[in-house]
């Protein structure tokens, strides 16, 4: 039976793709702490963010790396 309220299974490390793009032009993000709030710093300029989870799922564009930084 299927959970209709399963989460992503992010991890730390992970790059991110989002569907905004940032104001220093970068679109993306590595996840730094992942929980019920994600912290994510930006790969372009190095801000960090913090935003709630389901915030982060709506979010994402695409997972750039699935395994916690290797490709």
């Amino acid at each position: 039976m299927s959970n209709k309220f399963s989460r992503f299974p992010f991890k730390e490390g992970m790059g991110l793709e989002l569907r905004k793009q940032h104001p220093c032009g970068g679109r993306t993000w590595t996840i730094l702490r992942i929980g019920a709030d994600a912290r994510l710093k930006c790969d372009t300029c190095g801000h960090q963010v913090t935003m709630p989870r389901r915030a982060l799922e709506k979010a994402t564009k695409n997972v750039l790396t699935s395994d916690g930084g290797n490709t």
